[in-house]
Protein backbone atom coordinates (compact mmCIF):
# COMPACT_ATOMS: atom_id res chain seq x y z
CA UNK A 1 0.00 0.00 0.00
CA UNK A 2 1.21 3.51 -0.80
CA UNK A 3 -0.32 6.96 -1.15
CA UNK A 4 -0.89 6.53 -4.90
CA UNK A 5 -2.92 3.39 -4.23
CA UNK A 6 -4.90 5.15 -1.51
CA UNK A 7 -5.73 7.96 -3.94
CA UNK A 8 -6.77 5.46 -6.60
CA UNK A 9 -8.96 3.50 -4.22
CA UNK A 10 -10.64 6.61 -2.85
CA UNK A 11 -11.18 8.09 -6.31
CA UNK A 12 -12.01 4.95 -8.31
CA UNK A 13 -13.43 2.40 -5.86
CA UNK A 14 -15.25 4.53 -3.31
CA UNK A 15 -18.07 5.70 -5.57
CA UNK A 16 -20.38 2.89 -4.53
CA UNK A 17 -22.96 3.21 -1.83
CA UNK A 18 -21.69 2.91 1.72
CA UNK A 19 -23.02 -0.27 3.33
CA UNK A 20 -26.75 0.32 3.04
CA UNK A 21 -26.51 4.06 3.76
CA UNK A 22 -27.68 6.82 1.41
CA UNK A 23 -24.17 8.15 0.64
CA UNK A 24 -21.11 6.86 -1.19
CA UNK A 25 -18.09 5.41 0.55
CA UNK A 26 -16.03 8.42 -0.57
CA UNK A 27 -18.56 10.90 0.82
CA UNK A 28 -18.56 8.97 4.10
CA UNK A 29 -14.74 9.05 4.32
CA UNK A 30 -14.61 12.79 3.58
CA UNK A 31 -17.39 13.54 6.07
CA UNK A 32 -15.71 11.50 8.78
CA UNK A 33 -12.34 13.22 8.24
CA UNK A 34 -14.02 16.64 8.12
CA UNK A 35 -15.74 15.95 11.43
CA UNK A 36 -12.37 15.02 12.96
CA UNK A 37 -10.87 18.21 11.53
CA UNK A 38 -13.73 20.30 12.97
CA UNK A 39 -13.14 18.65 16.36
CA UNK A 40 -9.48 19.74 16.15
CA UNK A 41 -8.32 16.13 16.38
CA UNK A 42 -4.67 15.26 15.87
CA UNK A 43 -3.39 14.87 12.32
CA UNK A 44 -3.12 11.13 12.95
CA UNK A 45 -6.74 10.85 14.06
CA UNK A 46 -7.91 12.89 11.06
CA UNK A 47 -6.02 10.43 8.83
CA UNK A 48 -7.63 7.51 10.68
CA UNK A 49 -11.05 9.08 10.13
CA UNK A 50 -10.42 9.37 6.39
CA UNK A 51 -9.03 5.85 6.02
CA UNK A 52 -11.01 3.82 8.59
CA UNK A 53 -13.07 1.97 5.98
CA UNK A 54 -10.35 1.51 3.33
CA UNK A 55 -10.55 -2.23 3.99
CA UNK A 56 -13.98 -2.25 2.32
CA UNK A 57 -12.29 -1.17 -0.91
CA UNK A 58 -9.63 -3.90 -1.01
CA UNK A 59 -10.02 -6.43 -3.81
CA UNK A 60 -11.94 -9.47 -2.60
CA UNK A 61 -12.50 -7.98 0.85
CA UNK A 62 -15.21 -9.62 2.91
CA UNK A 63 -15.89 -8.59 6.50
CA UNK A 64 -16.84 -12.18 7.24
CA UNK A 65 -13.33 -13.45 6.45
CA UNK A 66 -11.34 -10.47 7.83
CA UNK A 67 -13.03 -7.52 9.53
CA UNK A 68 -12.57 -4.34 7.51
CA UNK A 69 -10.97 -2.39 10.36
CA UNK A 70 -8.37 -5.09 10.87
CA UNK A 71 -7.73 -5.34 7.13
CA UNK A 72 -7.41 -1.56 6.80
CA UNK A 73 -4.94 -1.37 9.68
CA UNK A 74 -2.91 -4.22 8.20
CA UNK A 75 -2.82 -2.47 4.81
CA UNK A 76 -1.71 0.82 6.37
CA UNK A 77 0.77 -0.48 8.99
CA UNK A 78 3.85 0.10 6.82
CA UNK A 79 2.71 3.57 5.78
CA UNK A 80 1.55 5.14 9.05
CA UNK A 81 2.20 4.96 12.77
CA UNK A 82 0.07 3.17 15.32
CA UNK A 83 -1.64 6.45 16.18
CA UNK A 84 -3.29 6.19 12.73
CA UNK A 85 -3.73 2.42 12.43
CA UNK A 86 -4.83 1.43 15.92
CA UNK A 87 -7.97 3.62 16.05
CA UNK A 88 -8.83 2.13 12.65
CA UNK A 89 -8.19 -1.40 13.93
CA UNK A 90 -10.41 -0.74 16.97
CA UNK A 91 -13.26 1.29 15.44
CA UNK A 92 -15.61 -1.70 15.25
CA UNK A 93 -14.78 -2.69 18.83
CA UNK A 94 -15.54 0.90 19.81
CA UNK A 95 -19.09 0.43 18.49
CA UNK A 96 -19.43 -2.68 20.63
CA UNK A 97 -18.03 -0.72 23.60
CA UNK A 98 -20.38 2.24 23.14
CA UNK A 99 -23.40 -0.04 23.33
CA UNK A 100 -22.40 -0.71 26.95
CA UNK A 101 -21.02 2.73 27.87
CA UNK A 102 -23.98 4.75 26.55
CA UNK A 103 -27.52 3.43 27.07
CA UNK A 104 -28.81 5.54 24.14
CA UNK A 105 -26.11 4.58 21.67
CA UNK A 106 -27.81 1.52 20.11
CA UNK A 107 -30.95 3.49 19.27
CA UNK A 108 -28.85 6.26 17.69
CA UNK A 109 -27.34 3.87 15.12
CA UNK A 110 -28.70 3.71 11.60
CA UNK A 111 -30.56 0.47 10.74
CA UNK A 112 -27.60 -0.62 8.58
CA UNK A 113 -25.18 -0.05 11.46
CA UNK A 114 -27.45 -1.94 13.86
CA UNK A 115 -27.51 -4.89 11.45
CA UNK A 116 -23.74 -4.90 11.01
CA UNK A 117 -23.23 -4.76 14.78
CA UNK A 118 -25.06 -8.06 15.12
CA UNK A 119 -22.63 -9.95 12.87
CA UNK A 120 -19.68 -8.00 14.32
CA UNK A 121 -20.32 -9.69 17.67
CA UNK A 122 -22.94 -7.47 19.27
CA UNK A 123 -22.43 -5.36 22.36
CA UNK A 124 -19.52 -6.13 24.66
CA UNK A 125 -20.12 -7.44 28.13
CA UNK A 126 -19.28 -4.99 30.90
CA UNK A 127 -16.00 -6.85 31.48
CA UNK A 128 -15.09 -6.73 27.77
CA UNK A 129 -15.95 -3.02 27.64
CA UNK A 130 -13.69 -2.28 30.61
CA UNK A 131 -10.84 -4.27 29.05
CA UNK A 132 -11.30 -2.51 25.72
CA UNK A 133 -11.31 1.07 26.99
CA UNK A 134 -8.09 0.42 28.92
CA UNK A 135 -6.21 -0.37 25.68
CA UNK A 136 -3.88 2.18 24.11
CA UNK A 137 -5.75 4.09 21.37
CA UNK A 138 -9.18 2.91 22.54
CA UNK A 139 -10.34 6.43 23.38
CA UNK A 140 -9.22 7.61 19.94
CA UNK A 141 -11.17 4.69 18.44
CA UNK A 142 -14.28 5.83 20.32
CA UNK A 143 -13.91 9.35 18.90
CA UNK A 144 -13.43 7.86 15.43
CA UNK A 145 -16.51 5.68 15.92
CA UNK A 146 -18.68 8.66 16.83
CA UNK A 147 -17.54 10.58 13.74
CA UNK A 148 -18.11 7.41 11.69
CA UNK A 149 -21.69 7.21 12.96
CA UNK A 150 -22.33 10.90 12.21
CA UNK A 151 -20.73 10.85 8.74
CA UNK A 152 -23.79 9.71 6.81
CA UNK A 153 -25.42 12.99 5.81
CA UNK A 154 -26.50 13.31 2.18
CA UNK A 155 -25.02 16.45 0.62
CA UNK A 156 -22.85 17.44 3.59
CA UNK A 157 -20.15 20.00 2.84
CA UNK A 158 -16.63 18.66 3.39
CA UNK A 159 -13.04 19.38 2.54
CA UNK A 160 -12.06 17.66 -0.73
CA UNK A 161 -9.95 14.56 -1.19
CA UNK A 162 -6.85 16.50 -2.32
CA UNK A 163 -6.95 18.50 0.92
CA UNK A 164 -6.75 15.35 3.01
CA UNK A 165 -4.30 13.51 0.76
CA UNK A 166 -1.81 16.39 1.09
CA UNK A 167 -2.04 15.99 4.85
CA UNK A 168 -1.51 12.24 4.55
CA UNK A 169 1.67 12.81 2.58
CA UNK A 170 3.12 14.96 5.35
CA UNK A 171 1.97 12.54 8.01
CA UNK A 172 3.35 9.53 6.20
CA UNK A 173 6.78 11.08 6.02
CA UNK A 174 6.81 11.97 9.70
CA UNK A 175 5.50 8.60 10.84
CA UNK A 176 8.27 6.38 9.44
CA UNK A 177 10.23 6.38 12.70
CA UNK A 178 7.21 6.26 15.01
CA UNK A 179 6.94 3.48 17.54
CA UNK A 180 4.26 1.01 16.58
CA UNK A 181 1.57 0.00 19.07
CA UNK A 182 0.17 -3.43 19.48
CA UNK A 183 -3.04 -5.08 18.47
CA UNK A 184 -5.11 -7.22 20.76
CA UNK A 185 -6.82 -9.69 18.41
CA UNK A 186 -9.82 -9.92 20.73
CA UNK A 187 -10.75 -6.35 19.80
CA UNK A 188 -9.88 -6.36 16.11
Amino acid sequence: MNLSMLREWLEQRAGGMYGGEAITQQAHALQCASLALQAQASEELIAAALLHDIGHLAPGALDTSQPHGELAADLLDDLFSASVTMPIRYHVAAKRYLCVADPHYWSSLSPASQRSLEWQGGAFTVEEANEFIALPYAEDAVSLRLWDDAAKVVGATTENLDFFLARLEKLQRSSRNAVQGYANPAYS
